[in-house]
């Protein structure tokens, strides 16, 4: 006979939904990162297509590690985190001394210590240490007052100096990064922000522009006392901040940056001073990535790349490969990849439960998002060469593992906010 409809309708609700074992897969934050790996490694074995090597499967490889991991990672709580907050903290530490007492040198910095015959990157492991305690800081002491900012300066300020000393000027600029975006979700004022960064720009204009001076330096002591607290003291200082910088910007070119990294920093605006020096990568990731056109020439089909016009393109130049091979259509549905996966970032740190979970998921999106445009900005010609990877593209087993490790730790943030919204 069966059972009456009210019955019947009773039941139906009471029995247990079947679910799909991949329904709590988040398609973005997950497949984006994996689609791009899997992209890179066909870069990347394109641009060994003449080498007498061959290792771009190592690529996929230490991807396919590094999604085991993540997955682990994605399913325990942050918050037991927090107990290991310090801890973690002193390891980042102590393996940033390591690399200066028995690290391995490599074009001209000693940043690698060899384990087992892997040469391992304590500096990107160190993004997701300080990004870690950073947040457990700003979640207990947000950002209300300028006193605040000494507390989470003082946690970047040891592993960031240590970076810059290796010297790894690239990743120290991402430390930076890192540092004001979390302090600006933190609650620090925008005004705060342009004040954070004047001096460097009063620097750069000293050393280009000096009369823009006389616009900058006073419009930031009206920014100082639009915003901080003690007016006058604030401008005060500022004033004096902005003059001290732009006096010291000529011995600090001089005798702060290795003769390298200066070359880095300028040729970026005329590399035809230097074509066969260090002007060549940027003269020739511009040609390749040009030569593509609209579509590109084609998977494996790249002839600059096939050639190896520009030296290790496989690693922090590989975004000129897909230019050549994959066209401004390829170079722009990759941007367009990143584009939505920072928006998918951003909704996970609204939503996660604690602020220390949003912040660092804040903290991952800065990182990523940092490198994204610093590498590509590089590769066309529009800023210096810094030595930043493009996340989960580049080649370099240290820091696509602390790529899928730190989506690991987004996935945990988006999978328990999820839980406790059911759960309601």
């Amino acid at each position: 006979m069966g059972l009456p409809k009210g019955r019947q309708s009773m039941f139906s609700a009471r029995r247990p939904q079947r679910r799909s074992p991949f329904h709590e897969i988040d398609l973005v934050l997950w497949g984006i990162p994996l689609a791009m790996t899997f992209l890179a490694g066909i870069l990347i074995a394109s641009t060994q297509r003449q080498a007498e090597f061959a290792d771009w499967y190592q690529h996929w490889i230490t991807g396919g590690v590094g999604l085991v991991l993540a997955a682990l990672l994605s399913r325990v709580p942050l918050e037991r985190l927090r107990a290991l907050l310090l801890p973690i903290y002193g390891f980042t530490v102590v393996s940033l001394i390591s690399v200066r007492l028995i690290g391995t040198y490599a074009l001209g910095a000693q940043r690698w210590i060899n384990i087992g015959g892997f040469h391992v990157q304590p500096s990107e492991f160190a993004k997701l240490g300080a990004i870690l305690l950073l947040a457990g800081v700003l979640s207990r002491y947000p950002i209300e007052r300028p006193v605040d900012l000494i507390r989470p300066t003082g946690v970047f300020l040891i592993p960031w100096t240590l970076v810059f000393l290796e010297p790894n000027l690239g990743t120290s600029l991402v430390f930076a990064a890192v540092l004001l975006v979390m302090m600006f979700w933190a609650g620090m004022p925008l005004g705060w922000v342009v004040l954070l960064l004047s001096p460097l720009v009063a620097a750069i204009l000293a050393g280009t522009l000096p009369p823009a001076l006389v616009i900058w330096v006073p419009l930031m002591g009206l920014i100082a006392y639009r915003s901080l607290p003690w007016r006058w003291i604030g401008v005060a200082i500022t004033l004096a901040v902005q003059g001290l910088f732009a006096a010291i910007t000529p011995y600090l070119w001089m005798h702060g940056l290795k003769a390298y990294q200066r070359d880095r920093l300028v040729l970026f605006l005329d590399p035809s001073k230097d074509p066969l020096g260090g002007g060549y990568h940027l003269l020739q990731s511009k040609i390749g990535i040009g030569s593509g056109g609209l579509w590109g020439t084609g998977l494996m089909h790249g002839q600059l790349t096939k050639l190896r016009f520009i030296p290790e393109q496989h690693t922090d130049f590989i975004f000129s490969a897909l230019g050549e091979e994959l066209g401004f259509v390829g170079a722009m549905l990759l941007l367009l990849g990143f584009g939505v996966l920072m928006w998918r970032l951003l909704q996970i740190a609204g939503k996660a439960r604690t602020d220390f979970e949003s912040l660092v998921v804040i903290g991952v999106g800065a990182m990523v998002l940092f490198q994204v445009v610093v590498n590509i900005n590089m590769t066309i010609g529009l800023g210096p060469v810094t030595g930043i990877p493009l996340p989960w593209m580049s080649y370099g087993r240290s820091s696509l593992l602390v790529n899928f490790l730190a989506l690991g730790l987004c996935a945990s943030v988006n999978r328990h906010s999820r839980h406790q919204q059911s759960h309601w």
